[in-house]
């Protein structure tokens, strides 16, 4: 039987409930109704079982960038030479998300981008980074 997951309409990462911090020692966790999602530590509400089980079985995902907080574009709309602050990482792979944390992109982290074509290049720290379109669209940021 497979576990059910939640799916973060921030980021769009699916997880399992008990991989949050809430379900690892919150004091408040039997009484709050609220999750924390382990990838970009958004908190909102669970849906009941009915409503996540009709969304698999009419095939809905999580809303792209209508749903973005103020301030919030994905890195792909930044112009080249702006800096900005890694709010969280899009997409539903996790094995990307691993790889792009391993070139420090976390949230927090400030980044600047160099040029968005024929790659979009991005300077993290002291590493500079080629990243194809459809990733930048997946990387979250607040412009500086």
């Amino acid at each position: 039987m497979a576990a059910d997951l939640l799916t973060c309409p921030l980021c769009g990462f699916a997880f399992e409930k008990v991989d949050t911090l809430c379900a690892h020692g919150c004091p408040l966790g039997a009484m709050c109704h609220l999750v924390r999602c382990p990838g970009c530590g958004y908190e909102f509400p669970e849906k009941p079982r009915t409503v996540s089980w009709m969304d698999r079985l009419l095939g809905r995902t999580a809303t792209g960038g209508a749903d973005l907080p103020e301030g919030v574009r994905p890195l792909a709309e930044l112009e080249s030479g702006a800096a900005a602050t890694v709010a969280c990482l899009g997409g539903k792979n996790g094995d990307r998300h691993g790889t792009l944390s391993v070139f420090g992109f976390l949230p927090g982290a400030e980044i600047t981008l160099l040029q968005q074509r024929p790659a979009c290049v991005v300077r993290v720290g002291e590493t500079e980074l080629a990243i194809d379109a459809d990733i930048a669209r997946e990387i979250l940021v607040r412009p500086v």
